[in-house]
């Protein structure tokens, strides 16, 4: 993938980390956001939909309230880099990965979609980007996740070794 570099001012080059969370702040409702650790304010993104090519799937602990939580980082390459950091076990992480599990050829792009569930849940749809078309598999909430992220992994390495 080779990009033109755009002269100016601009962001420094660091990834643009969209959380995902089915809420509402100030009347509007929003599915993922940003967040301003310096001034320690939310702040939503109203677009549901990411377009971009997947380069990386990571898992990253965080600490929060005092305990370590498991994260599913999902790396967006698109305008800017993004991160997609979500709780690995949330529905939004189980749908993207299910669907991305699919997808042989992740040299192309792909939308990723949050969509809103009952009360504070969230899912996630995946598309071609190209053709528009979802890519569905059915739920299975007793899928072996471990291997679903290795095998994931495994074929965006390939990807990454081609380039």
């Amino acid at each position: 993938m080779v990009t033109e570099i755009k002269l100016g001012l601009c962001n420094p080059p660091e990834p643009i980390y969209l959380y995902v969370k089915n809420a509402e702040l100030g009347g509007e409702s929003y599915l993922w956001y940003n967040y301003d650790i310096e001034r320690d304010k939310t702040i939503p993104v109203s677009q549901r939909a990411l377009t971009g090519y997947l380069s990386e799937l990571r898992l990253t602990t965080k600490e929060f309230k005092g305990k370590d939580n498991l994260k599913l980082d999902i790396v967006v390459s698109a305008d800017e880099l993004y991160v997609v950091r979500t709780g690995v076990e949330t529905n939004f992480a189980k749908s993207f990965l299910l669907a991305a599990s699919l997808v042989q050829d992740f040299s192309k792009p792909l939308i990723i979609v949050a969509n809103a569930g009952d009360e504070n849940t969230v899912f996630c749809n995946l598309y071609d980007a190209a053709s528009k078309s979802r890519i569905e598999r059915e739920w299975n909430k007793n899928a072996d996740w471990v291997t679903i992220i290795r095998d994931i992994q495994f074929r965006l390495a390939r990807i990454s070794h081609k380039q």
